[in-house]
């Protein structure tokens, strides 16, 4: 059985909370490496009748249907996420020092309990559907990258381009996803949903593949492929446009980064009405940003806060 590790994001586009990628790997037979057959019987998309099945699908038809709560307990139960704090939640599933990263952000408290909307007897009937399913595929194994505007800014100005940030993350979860992964020979399948209307990857996946050889076997707007030769493992990687749709482990990774992205909106919002009584809340996103960003902007003063600690450059 080949491990398939999808990949996907959130928040690229809006100005101002971070954005998150996330990588989810799952155990998935040679015949099925996208998933949905082989768990019919525990999961279900949007389209599908409402059971007891969890609810895995593109993040933004799950939070359209259910808000925050339906995509806490998809991603708490499938992932194994049963921590009792945010803080506890972002360090096991976060690369590398982005919890610390995070502690200075004046919006972040990691101490808020989780889960933060669904129950706790949700998620743990769901965790318990889940752990009885008999297909042989293998949950939990999960890696996410949250950049703040800090982080996101310096990007931006040493590289001169927004796209860099998205491919420094893809740069890190590949070998991270992999890490964490059991020791074996099995394939490793890696679908990431399309960047843009970038097409052509393969300086990406190399750098992501240092010891190994990257071979471009297509690159196309309806999708690029490559394989990496020279490593221990069989290993390709595949970019395609609404690849969420196509794959469990990208529909999941999408999931996940919704999530996360959505949890820190909640505490950035509720901070700054801390600050500013009465503003409304806001997603980010470039109109409605600025309206709050010009809100917001005498309580920063106060603060002690620049521009770019909050604003995203681009």
């Amino acid at each position: 059985m080949p491990w398939v590790v999808g990949i996907d994001e959130a928040g690229y586009g809006p100005n101002l909370g971070p954005l998150v990628q996330a990588g989810v790997a799952l155990h998935l037979p040679e015949s099925d490496v996208a998933g949905w057959e082989t768990l019919k019987s525990v999961i279900r998309r949007c389209r599908e009748k409402a059971d007891k099945r969890l609810l895995v699908d593109d993040s933004k038809k799950v939070y359209t249907r259910g808000g925050l709560a339906a995509l806490e307990r998809s991603v708490r139960a499938a992932l194994i996420l049963m921590d009792p704090t945010v803080g506890d939640l972002v360090r096991k599933t976060a690369l590398s020092g982005v919890a610390t990263e995070l502690l200075a952000e004046a919006w972040y408290n990691p101490l808020e309990a989780a889960p933060v909307t669904a129950s706790d007897e949700e998620v743990f009937a769901d965790f318990k559907f889940l752990a009885a399913d008999q297909s042989g595929c293998c949950f939990g194994v999960s890696i996410a990258s949250l950049v703040p505007a800090p982080r996101f800014n310096r990007i931006c100005d040493e590289s001169g381009s927004k796209a860099t940030v998205l491919s420094r993350g893809l740069v890190e979860l590949i070998p991270a996803s992999l890490a964490g992964m059991k020791q074996g020979k099995e394939p490793v399948v890696i679908q990431c949903d399309k960047q843009g209307g970038r097409n052509f990857y393969a300086a990406i996946v190399q750098e992501a593949f240092p010891t190994g050889w990257v071979v471009a076997e297509r690159e196309a707007a309806d999708e690029s492929r490559y394989r990496v030769e020279m490593l221990d493992r069989q290993v390709t990687i595949t970019f395609r446009p609404r690849a969420d749709g196509d794959s469990v482990a990208v529909a999941l990774a999408s999931m996940l980064c919704k999530y996360l992205r959505e949890v820190c909106m909640l505490q950035f919002n509720r901070f700054w009405a801390t600050h500013v009584p009465g503003i409304k809340p806001t997603a980010g996103y470039p109109l409605d940003a600025k309206r709050f960003f010009a809100e917001i902007k005498p309580a920063m003063a106060k603060l002690g806060l620049t521009d770019d600690q909050v604003w995203r450059k681009k």
